[in-house]
């Protein structure tokens, strides 16, 4: 058998070099491996400075420091694919840090990046340069040069990419990007709430996180909410919500639907399916305290739209917000508080909340947290503005700012607050109007009352026998109904209101058989059907002709009369109870605007007006003869004449300070000058004015602060104090 001969191995071509396994413990001799020629040194490199970068935040910053941004930005756009995908790896991770990210911005490679967004690219290369996007998109610089090189578009197709961090890091992106309005009206032309609708039904909770996020910026435009309306949106928030699992999603959903809620055809909307109801129990009953406190800044921005609040008390929404208020968390308790404000535009709300929420309100007032307490104290003056049967939170302040332990700087707000809708009282109280005090009709002075002493209310007061109690000064200008005659001029203390509004009402809602002509004639005139002659009714008798049933005329025009009486009687009850009408101070009104608002000056109109009470209340007095001027028998002939101890200040004809000084402030803002009511002791009161001093001489243009001046109206009219000065203090006190 012959021997084997071994077969020749052909020599390698001299011009290849042998392959080698490239090895490095050193980045330094990698990142200097990113210039090679070659693709799989390239690659090889690429890897490793991948898992070098991704150890931790340091690793990064080595890597900057030698140098590796700038080649690895030239590889991002290799033409060989396996480089191009190891190139942007690291890009995607290496761009978490802020310093690689500031040279990536000089660098300007937002646009390279953008590139590997392209369908053809690996879904490897998708996530990394999404993933590197939404770093950069944190600073608002890169977001613009994402949105003007146009990477919100390519965005939006890889949220419907198969690859779950591709979604993530896309959406993620768009979140960052929709925080500027021209971005947020791109996604709704590139149609893109279908495909975030979607990712809410994803299978990992930070996808659906980032997409709910991207609704909670996006939804403040209304076009968007109309969109995501129609896109049954609104269905897929509600399925989150009652969705026990999505516990840690709630937070966000409900600000999606916070915005949505207002739209008037959203909240009719969310009412008609049995959203809203589902909504309130939901708040009512989460133990988590910023689903309610979002759900409470949901009915905030729903209620600040009219027919929005109708529906919320159709809902019974008030029960829900006092519940709110009782929870343990001082957020909830303070968006609560917030939510309360805004239902009381509502009068009907204003009510609703009055017996359970004030006493909580003013409980929140003693609150360690600031912002409960603000929000507490503001709701408690909204609450009670405009409206007197929810003014009795009042005492229940006053009690609280009566005790040095429970006094705060809160409590006494709210009290302020709650005062400046009841000047009557605040004055009375504080003995202080300020200039922003607008003092309107139905104002009156009662005198200086204690602290946690209750005011008894102006119809309370006028319905009190005549006392030698010091008067009560009534201001009340107002313009009766134009049906009401003018014999409401002739004031009577005890009169509830016009008796010819009383007439009117009676003759309109009785029959024509019930009120005769001659009944009303008889009741303008102010005679009683008695003081008719036998002759006039037999004259009336004679005219019509008609026999027998002359003789029973007057049984008839009795019961007629009987009738009519009784049902005046029932309309009297029912009429509410209106202060009387001072004409006369209407008068000073109309005369004062005519002669003091065509004066240039603020000062020469102070002036002015100061010399015009003056002469309506008594004149100027000499000092010496102060005591001679019996303004004291005035007053209390006006009492008795009236029989009553509430006077209008239009009567008074000879006025002491305190009764110019409020005229003066009653005038003064009616015709828009400032001033302030200040009370002092033995009946002394004054007005402060801030009047702005002439320029010295010589120095034009010179803006000098306002000085403050005491106003006399007594002795000198239209003299200025400086306050503090020995003359003011001499004009203040006895």
């Amino acid at each position: 058998m012959g021997k084997k001969v071994k077969k020749e191995v052909e020599p390698p071509p001299k011009d290849v070099f042998d392959p080698l396994s490239i090895e490095s413990k050193k980045a330094a001799t990698v990142v200097l491996m990113l210039n090679s020629p070659e693709e799989e040194v390239l690659a090889k490199a690429c890897d490793a400075i991948y898992k070098f970068a991704s150890k931790g935040d340091e690793n990064k910053v080595t890597l900057l420091g030698l140098g590796a941004v700038e080649p690895l930005f030239k590889l991002v756009s290799h033409e060989d694919p396996l480089v191009r995908r190891n190139a942007t790896m690291v890009f995607g991770i290496m761009a978490s840090n802020n310093d690689v990210r500031k040279l990536l911005r000089e660098l300007d490679v937002t646009n390279s990046v953008i590139a590997r967004l392209a369908p053809e690219e690996d879904i490897v290369v998708h996530e990394f340069a999404s993933l590197c996007l939404a770093h950069m998109a944190v600073e608002y610089t890169s977001k613009v040069q994402i949105f003007e090189q146009g990477g919100l578009e390519p965005l939006i197709r890889l949220l419907s990419s198969p690859d779950p961090d591709v979604k993530k890091n896309s959406v993620e992106c768009i979140y960052h990007l929709v925080q500027d309005f021209q971005s947020r009206a791109a996604v709704r032309e590139l149609n893109a709430i279908p495909a975030l609708l979607e990712l809410l039904k994803s299978e990992y909770p930070v996808v659906q996180l980032l997409a709910l996020k991207t609704f909670g910026v996006i939804s403040n435009d209304r076009e968007t909410r109309i969109i995501l309306r129609e896109n049954q949106g609104l269905d897929h928030l509600f399925k989150i919500l009652e969705t026990k699992e999505f516990n840690d999603l709630h937070v966000e959903a409900l600000a999606v639907v916070a915005n949505c809620l207002e739209d008037v055809d959203t909240m009719q909307l969310i009412q008609q399916t049995g959203g809203l109801k589902k909504l309130l129990s939901f708040a009512e009953m989460s133990t988590i305290p910023d689903i309610q406190k979002n759900a409470a800044k949901a009915i905030t921005k729903a209620a600040y739209d009219p027919e929005n609040r109708r529906i919320l008390h159709e809902e019974e929404i008030e029960k829900c917000l006092v519940t709110l208020l009782g929870t343990d968390n001082d957020g909830a308790k303070a968006a609560a508080s917030q939510a309360i404000s805004a239902m009381c535009e509502s009068l009907a709300s204003k009510d609703a909340f009055g017996i359970q929420g004030i006493p909580q309100l003013v409980q929140l007032l003693s609150s360690e947290n600031e912002e409960v307490k603000e929000g507490a104290a503001i709701a408690l003056a909204n609450l009670t503005t405009a409206s007197p049967s929810n003014a009795s939170a009042l005492d229940i302040l006053e009690e609280i700012n009566l005790s040095t332990g429970r006094k705060n700087n809160f409590s006494e707000g709210a009290l302020e607050k709650l005062l400046d809708n009841n000047l009557s009282q605040k004055y009375s109280q504080m003995g202080y109007l300020s200039s922003s005090n607008i003092i309107t009709d139905g104002f009156y002075d009662y005198g200086q009352v204690k602290p946690g002493v209750k005011l008894l209310s102006l119809e309370e007061l006028n319905l009190q026998e005549l006392n030698d109690h010091r008067a009560i000064i009534l201001v009340n200008a107002k313009l009766p109904d134009v049906a009401e005659d003018k014999s409401q001029d002739r004031y009577d203390g005890r009169t509830t209101s016009s008796s010819s509004s009383i007439r009117k009402s009676s003759k309109e809602r009785a029959s024509s058989a019930v009120v005769s002509p001659v009944e009303e004639k008889q009741e303008s005139s102010g005679r009683s059907p008695s003081s008719l002659s036998k002759s006039s009714t037999r004259e009336k008798g004679s005219r019509k002709g008609k026999g027998k049933k002359e003789e029973e005329k007057p049984k008839d025009e009795e019961e007629l009369q009987t009738i009519s009486k009784i049902q005046q009687e029932v309309i009297l009850e029912k009429v509410p109870w209106l202060p009387p009408f001072d004409s006369i101070l209407l008068d000073y009104i109309m005369d004062a605007s005519k002669i003091i608002l065509p004066l240039t000056t603020t000062k020469e109109q102070v002036v002015a007006l100061a010399q015009f009470v003056a002469d309506k209340m008594g004149g100027p007095i000499e000092r010496d003869k102060l005591h001679e001027f019996s303004w004291e028998l005035h007053i209390s002939e006006i009492e008795f004449e009236l029989k009553c101890n509430v006077v209008p200040i239009g009567k008074i004809k000879k006025g002491t300070f305190y009764h110019r000084a409020l005229l003066f402030k009653v005038i003064a803002d009616r015709i828009g000058i400032g001033c302030s009511l200040v009370r002092g002791e033995y009946g002394r009161a004054w007005n402060e004015v801030k009047l702005v001093d002439d320029s010295p001489q010589g120095i034009t243009g010179l803006l000098l602060p306002p000085q403050v001046y005491i106003l006399d109206l007594m002795y000198q009219p239209g003299c200025l104090m400086k306050q503090g000065s020995a003359e003011a203090d001499h004009y203040q006190r006895i």
